[in-house]
């Protein structure tokens, strides 16, 4: 069977078996990852949930850490794409800011999981790896990151050359943002006292007040 590489340079057979197995062991790998710790989890952990032996798992990833920054890198990029998408459903800025901020919570708890995962383990991004396609993978990860920062940065840039809000450092103001919603992966878990829509109330609310954007007005009643 032929193959190709994909993007982090793992080897990708062209036949559909491979890449649903590829997917398998990636899905896996981020529950384990996200519910068991990074640390504690062992690569023959993942084999077993997939079903195939630890071996097998070289033919799609150089190593643990590979796996971990693959998924990194395709979960930012799923970020970048959905912030693009509703940036440029809403031409005005201030309901376009409240649109990406509210997407940010539509969630599966396995999207969840992701997240937690990539707050935890972020700071491994930043150590360059010896191993080949461990490297590219981290390089990858690190790039698609910055990237979303850049978008960012650049959004809130505009939104305050037009007036939309307050002018101040779109930078400090962009980490200030990302920041804060970061921190809710820390402690959050699908299931627990706060509901993921109270948790988005809650958030959209505090991150509007940073960004120097008033509440919505209520609409008042027929009666009234």
């Amino acid at each position: 069977m032929s193959t190709t590489a994909d993007p982090e340079g793992v080897p990708q057979a062209t036949g559909r078996d491979d890449g649903t197995k590829r997917a398998a062991i990636l899905y896996a790998a981020t529950e384990r990852f996200g519910r068991d710790g990074y640390e504690r989890t062992k690569w023959a952990d993942v084999a077993g949930d997939v079903g195939v032996g630890p071996t097998a798992l070289y033919h799609y990833f150089e190593s643990k850490q590979h796996c971990l920054f693959v998924i990194m890198a395709e979960a930012v990029a799923g970020f970048r794409a959905d912030f693009d998408a509703r940036r440029l459903s809403e031409p005005d800025p201030r309901l376009a800011i409240r649109h990406i901020l509210e997407g940010t919570f539509e969630l599966t708890d396995h999207e969840v999981m992701i997240n937690r995962l990539i707050v935890a383990e972020q700071g491994l991004m930043s150590t360059p790896r010896h191993f080949p396609r461990e490297e590219q993978a981290r390089r990858l990860a690190h790039a698609k990151t910055r990237d979303v920062e850049i978008a960012w940065s650049t959004f809130l840039s505009r939104a305050m050359e037009v007036g939309a809000i307050p002018e101040d450092d779109p930078r400090l103001l962009t980490r200030a943002l990302l920041g804060l919603y970061n921190s809710v992966w820390h402690w959050y878990r699908p299931g627990g006292v706060v509901t993921l829509d109270e948790l988005r109330r809650f958030f959209v609310g505090y991150s509007l007040a940073l960004l120097g954007i008033p509440e919505e007005e209520e609409e008042p009643d027929d009666d009234d």
